[in-house]
């Protein structure tokens, strides 16, 4: 038989193959059978990019040394780019493919004696055809699918023209047919899956309907596992009225879509099977609903564990009732405030982080909305206690004493004394920025705490706060006047709030 009939052999091979991975081995086993070279390699392109040796053929040690083994996709660009073009084929002479020996793409040596003549074929000459397939952007344009590396043709000479077009069209021929491969095992694997799908749901169903679609909590299914691990498949009609969402709408969704945003780790830490959360899901008016999230499995006897089953319970009464709780136990009942409790909650849960952040602030400065109010600073300059220096940067603790509160509740009474405490801590909390702290520290004590000030700037805050404090209050048909010490400190890691708070109160007293 000929060439050209052993060339056309090879081409109707590749048809052939019932699996990807036969296509591959035909693909290396043609060139050797059918276009007269003793070595064939395939190297395929993987999703990352990187080609991998996929078949080999001709030498049975080789094979073994190599199959398997990753070339980067820069080293393999590196490659296509020397030596001569042959058309879409790229022949690197021995005189320049020495510089490969060390790249990271796999490869084989051959043993054999220096070519004689010009056109003799060197053991360390490389031939590669480059598959390539037709991208759906455009006709012109063409993906890397691949490169068949080539050695040791049977004539010892380098191919000739007509030679080189063979193994031009054989690669050619290959794309086509490992692209269809590719894409019968991907039509192949989509039915499995969906009839797999399709036979689990239909054994789950009768023996879930009654207790899924009638429980009085919300009940849904979702997928476990592969690319749509989460996408909600079946929810009951409880959990659609819970959130305002058709069973249709849900079905577009995963619980992460669904989640708020705060409690995204809540649900990611939450375990697949047994796993229970309590987090808030969207409504379908944009509002959130706290609910108890419990997640079981629903096993394929064959494949294991197929689908999630989640039970969701409305909780949101009682976590609003624990909510409040929470609130009374650190806030002031009268001004709504941050107590005294919750003002070293938060005193120390800032500590730390000033240590990593306090040097950042220094250095890039603050954006303070009190500076530009110094005019109106008619009382004395805060003490100020500053544990660094005049360079401290960091969270200023700043104390208000109220002067003569006393007489207050003795001319208009408690009520009256109540009214003048609300009205200092609503213009506190307005004069401060956006993150502060404003907490009522005791019965006509208040505590600022600003993060990112020095010295000169705390104190310029403190007076304008001090400031909004001294202006008038009306009590019926009355005004006061209330005026405030002020003491300010800075914390610091390694020293207890109450020490920041006594530091700063001594200067207000």
């Amino acid at each position: 038989m000929d060439k050209s009939h052993n060339l056309q052999a090879a081409v109707q091979g590749l048809h052939l193959a019932r699996s990807l991975a036969d296509t591959l081995q035909i693909v290396a086993d043609g060139v050797v059978t059918g276009l007269g070279y003793e070595l064939a390699c395939v190297n395929l392109v993987r999703p990352d990019g990187d080609l991998v040796v996929a078949s080999f053929a001709g030498n049975s040690a080789a094979e073994a040394q190599i199959t398997g083994r990753v070339g980067s996709r820069a080293s393999w660009e590196r490659r296509l780019g020397m030596g001569e073009s042959w058309g879409d084929l790229r022949f690197i002479p021995h005189t320049e493919g020495w510089v490969l020996d060390d790249d990271d793409v796999p490869q084989w040596y051959t043993d054999g004696p220096a070519p004689r003549f010009e056109d003799e074929w060197h053991p360390s000459d490389r031939l590669f055809a480059p598959m390539y397939t037709r991208s759906t952007s455009g006709a012109s344009h063409r993906e890397l699918l691949g490169v068949i590396s080539v050695d040791q043709p049977l004539t010892r000479r380098r191919p000739r023209p007509d030679e080189r077009r063979d193994l031009e069209e054989y690669a050619f021929q290959a794309a086509i047919a490992i692209s269809n491969a590719r894409l019968r095992a991907n039509m192949q694997r989509a039915l499995v899956r969906q009839e797999r799908e399709q036979q689990a749901l239909r054994a789950s169903e009768e023996s879930f309907r009654q207790a899924f679609e009638y429980a009085p909590n919300g009940m849904a299914i979702a997928e476990m596992g592969g690319d749509h691990h989460g996408r909600i498949l079946r929810t009951n009609d409880a959990l659609c009225r819970m959130l305002g969402r058709p069973a249709s709408a849900m079905r577009r969704y995963t619980f992460s879509d669904l989640v708020h945003p705060e409690d995204i780790v809540t649900l990611l830490r939450t375990s697949a099977e047994s796993g229970h959360a309590e987090l808030r899901l969207g409504r379908r008016d944009g509002t959130y609903l706290w609910v108890s999230l419990r997640n079981s499995v629903v096993a394929d006897a064959n494949d294991g564990p197929r689908f999630l089953l989640t039970h969701i319970e409305d909780i949101e009464k009682r976590k609003h009732r624990e909510l409040q709780l929470a609130h009374r136990a650190s806030h002031d009942a009268l001004t709504g405030l941050p107590n005294s409790a919750e003002l070293h909650a938060r005193i120390d849960a800032r500590l730390c982080a000033l240590r990593e952040h306090g040097s950042d602030a220094a250095a890039e400065g603050v954006d303070d909305p009190y500076l530009g109010h110094a005019d109106q600073a008619a009382t004395p300059h805060p003490h100020v206690w500053a544990p660094v220096g005049d360079n401290t940067h960091g969270l200023a603790v700043i104390f208000f004493a109220l002067r003569d509160f006393k007489a207050i509740n003795t001319r208009f009474g408690h009520d009256g004394g109540d009214g003048v405490l609300v009205e200092v801590a609503r213009r506190l909390s307005q004069a401060v920025r956006d993150g502060d702290t404003v907490a009522r520290y005791g019965g006509d004590e208040f505590v600022v705490l600003a993060d990112g000030l020095g010295p000169a700037d705390a104190q310029t805050a403190a007076v304008w706060m001090q400031s909004q404090i001294h202006l008038p209050i009306p009590l019926g048909d009355q005004a006061v006047r209330m005026h405030a010490g002020v003491g300010i400190a800075w914390a610091q890691c390694g020293t207890a709030p109450g020490d920041m708070l006594r530091a700063a109160r001594g200067f207000a007293s």
